[in-house]
């Protein structure tokens, strides 16, 4: 066995998607017979690696992927599956090795529309949810539930790797690079498009509730406050509550050399948050990002959720041609937005405004200490 053919064992040993049984010819013809190159003395060398990259996986392990992800019965067919499985930066790999057969489908349209199906069941879910999220913490979370690198991971958790075809691109002027895990993130947007595709929005809806909303999201640790004190007096004012003052709730320690003050924040008669720390200042700042936070991560229980999509009929085909009864929906009572009292992100330079000229001769909190 000369060294080409050695080469081409050895990789598709290594491949798992590479198998022999399904091959026409192992090693390939063009591997055994040296090509010459135009003014060069030396042969062109095969390339074992592009070779077994660009050979398309068994149909066994496409059906078996298929059954994986719980698509068997939705799918016509394994094709669907390799199309959702072939990223558009393979064409460049296939053209070089089969210059005269067509190309293979690729996963491009059917990737562009399960991103716009994934973005619009996020943001409802999201924002049905958690209704008083500030509108930059709710592009994060969406961000979070079905963001790139959330659907590389899923990707790799459903065992896209082995089948997935795609090459490595640099950056040019006319598209930016491909990476692995931008390969690896259109195939969960894929299958979410064809699910889609061969059933219906609901069914592409519960597929996305089914892999990516059943995960933990911590967002809590999305909201930054630059000034909480400060956004809580205009928060407080915005919902026409009393203004908030600050009482020292326990102390220990308070002449040693690690004090510990827990400080809590009330409205009127309501406390609205409670903090801790090593000094009065520390602990004043905690108490009022706390009460920002229980505002904001206010959530719907699950059996009030309603979302929008639900209203279309549950029946397969383009929602535009759907006929049937319509679910009943009712929406929950829309949030007010996060208070704004900075301009062109400083600190200190209040929006023009009734209340913040009211406001204007009382710039923290009244402490109570």
């Amino acid at each position: 066995m000369g060294l080409a053919q050695r080469k081409v064992a050895t990789t598709a040993a290594k491949l798992a998607h590479v198998s022999s049984q399904h091959l026409k010819a192992l090693p390939p013809k063009h591997s055994l017979v040296p090509g010459k190159v135009a003014n060069a003395a030396a042969p062109a060398l095969f390339d074992a690696q592009s070779w077994a990259n660009a050979q398309p996986p068994p149909r066994s392990t496409l059906a078996a992927f298929a059954h994986r992800v719980g698509l068997a019965n939705v799918v016509p067919s394994t094709d669907v599956i390799q199309q959702a499985c072939t990223h558009p930066s393979f064409i460049q790999l296939f053209t070089r090795q089969h210059p005269d057969q067509p190309l293979p489908a690729t996963n491009a349209s059917l990737a562009t529309l399960g991103n716009s199906l994934l973005g619009l069941f996020a943001t409802e879910f999201v924002n049905s949810s958690y209704p008083h999220l500030p509108t930059r913490v709710m592009k994060a979370a969406v961000s979070a539930h079905v963001g790139p690198t959330t659907c590389a991971n899923l990707a790799r958790e459903l065992g896209v790797t082995p089948i997935l075809r795609w090459q490595r691109l640099p950056t040019t002027t006319a598209h930016s690079a491909v990476l692995h895990a931008d390969a690896l993130a259109s195939v969960p947007r894929a299958l979410t498009a064809l699910v889609y595709q061969y059933r219906s929005l609901r069914s592409a809806r519960r597929f996305a509730e089914r892999f990516f909303f059943s995960r933990e999201v911590d967002l809590r640790g999305m909201i930054k406050f630059r000034d909480p004190k400060q956004t809580l007096l205009e928060t407080v004012a915005k919902y026409g509550r009393e203004r908030p003052i600050s009482r020292l709730l326990k102390e220990t320690g308070r002449y040693s050399n690690s004090p510990v003050f827990v400080v809590g924040i009330f409205s009127g008669a309501d406390q609205l948050g409670e903090g801790f720390g090593s000094s009065l200042k520390m602990a004043e700042y905690r108490a009022a990002e706390d009460s920002l936070l229980r505002l904001y991560l206010t959530r719907q229980p699950p059996h009030l959720v309603q979302l929008p999509t639900s209203t279309f009929p549950d029946a397969k085909g383009s929602i535009l041609d759907l006929d049937g009864p319509e679910g009943s929906y009712s929406p929950v009572s829309l949030g007010d937005s996060e208070v704004l009292y900075g301009s062109a992100g400083r600190a200190g330079i209040r929006v023009p405004g009734a209340r913040s000229q009211a406001a204007a001769a009382e710039d923290d909190l009244e402490d109570y200490i």
